[in-house]
C-alpha cells in the first residue's frame, strides 16, 4: 500500500518562500506522477502543480514562476518550492499519487486521476 505523506507547512510573512516536501511508501515515486493540490477555507481544492512519470512540469494557473516542483529519486520525494507567498496562498496543502501514466499532463491537474492522497499541511502566509 503507498502512502505520502506532507511536510513543510507553516508560518510565513508575504513575500517569503516555504518548501514542502511529499515522501513516499510503498514504492518508488519515480514511478508514479504527483500532484500538489491546495483547499481555502470554504473552497474547493485547487490544483497547484504535477511532476509526472515521464518528467514533465505542470503548474496551476498563474503559479509558475513562483512555484516550482522536483524530484529527489533517492529520497523518494517530491518538493513544492514557493516563493514570493501571498496571503491568497494561505490553504492545506495536499499531496497526491497516481499510478496511471498518461501522456498528457492535462489530466495530473484533475483531483480524480490521483490514487494516494496525504493528509495535508497548513500553509499560512500574513500580510
Amino acid at each position: 500500500q503507498v502512502q505520502v505523506v506532507e511536510s513543510g507547512g507553516g508560518l510565513v510573512q508575504a513575500g517569503g518562500s516555504l518548501r514542502l516536501s511529499c515522501a513516499a511508501s510503498g514504492r518508488t515515486l519515480g514511478e508514479l506522477s504527483v500532484g500538489w493540490f491546495r483547499q481555502a477555507p470554504g473552497t474547493e481544492l485547487k490544483f497547484v502543480a504535477a511532476i509526472t512519470w515521464h518528467g514533465r512540469n505542470t503548474y496551476g494557473a498563474s503559479l509558475q514562476g513562483r512555484f516550482t516542483v522536483s524530484r529527489d529519486n533517492g529520497k523518494n520525494t517530491v518538493y513544492l518550492q514557493m516563493n514570493s507567498l501571498e496571503p491568497e496562498d494561505t490553504a492545506v496543502y495536499y499531496c497526491a499519487a497516481a499510478a496511471t501514466m498518461y501522456d498528457a499532463t492535462t489530466f495530473y491537474s484533475k483531483t480524480n486521476t490521483y490514487d494516494y492522497w496525504g493528509q495535508g499541511t497548513q500553509v499560512t502566509v500574513s500580510s
